[in-house]
């Protein structure tokens, strides 16, 4: 089963290789309270938390239009992944990148004394969010995950394992560090046109992923490819919203996209599934009503 939705995503990865705040929570943070290392947060409105954690080579600022309807009713941290959209990638780009993100998060949450936020992630970041949900438990409340599987080899094999992916997994990471810039150019232009539809949103997503450094990007896709959080699914025990998309051009079913998700994600207790028609990977920037209506929704109370 081929679900283009995602193996768009996918594709893109491997030639880029609600009330007012109260008087007792802390102070909105700075980037530079933050472990540099590997991730930045800004932080911005008031009200209960939220954390918006973007993709694979993507800036904070695909989350703009949302942040900007959210900033009135929510205080928002938005994350930026060391090494994507030109932040400074850590010292060591050759060691993992997902996991320890998702660390470095949850010992924000710690650090700044968040009590349970909402966490939001899409692509890489939907990733992070179920690793968050299945490793610290107690320190989220819910969790939306777009447009992301818990093992993405899934959308080219269903019956794909971490042993069985990983030759292939290692192929796209070498050939990505081995392309040349101009190559990785051109093959980027070419996987944005088929991960946004909004050709207005195409020039932002260019530009963070050509700022990325290429060993992080690389590194990550790997990781992406080889990493099975299906069963871990079990430990989540919080509400979990996934969101995929779906348009025509895609040449299959709606159904098919449908059931590549549900199944992947069976072992999680409390789940639910918002499809967004006339839409790619990049569902915030291609029906950002749609996905603001259904965040809205979400973070009620």
């Amino acid at each position: 089963m081929r679900t283009r939705t995602l193996l768009a995503a996918f594709g893109a990865a491997f030639t880029l290789l609600s009330a007012p705040a109260s008087a007792t929570q802390p102070a909105p943070v700075t980037p530079a309270q933050v472990n540099k290392d590997r991730i930045s947060v800004t932080v911005e409105g008031s009200g209960p938390d939220v954390i918006l954690i973007p993709g694979l080579a993507s800036s904070r600022e695909v989350w703009r239009d949302l942040a900007t309807r959210l900033q009135r009713s929510h205080r928002l941290h938005l994350v930026q992944v060391a090494g994507f959209a030109g932040a400074p990638a850590v010292s060591d780009s050759r060691g993992e990148v997902v996991a320890p993100t998702a660390e470095a998060i949850a010992d924000y949450i710690r650090t700044q004394h968040l009590k349970a936020p909402v966490i939001i992630g899409h692509s890489l970041g939907g990733e992070v969010a179920l690793m968050l949900g299945a490793r610290h438990p107690d320190q989220v409340a819910r969790l939306m995950v777009v447009d992301a599987l818990p093992f993405y080899t899934l959308l080219m094999n269903p019956f794909a394992t971490r042993e069985t992916a990983e030759p292939q997994a290692a192929a796209f990471r070498d050939s990505l560090l081995a392309s040349t810039p101009e190559q990785a150019e051109a093959l980027q232009r070419v996987s944005i046109a088929r991960l946004v539809k909004s050709e207005a949103a195409r020039p932002a997503l260019l530009a963070a992923a050509t700022s990325s450094d290429r060993q992080t990007t690389a590194q990550a896709t790997y990781e992406l490819m080889t990493t099975d959080l299906r069963p871990e699914l079990d430990r989540i025990q919080v509400p979990v919203e996934v969101i995929y998309a779906y348009d025509p051009v895609y040449g299959i079913p709606a159904a098919n996209v449908e059931a590549t998700f549900r199944n992947a994600y069976t072992n999680t207790p409390h789940i639910n599934f918002t499809r967004i028609d006339d839409s790619f990977h990049f569902v915030m920037l291609d029906q950002p009503e749609a996905f603001a209506n259904v965040v809205t929704d979400f973070l009620q109370p």
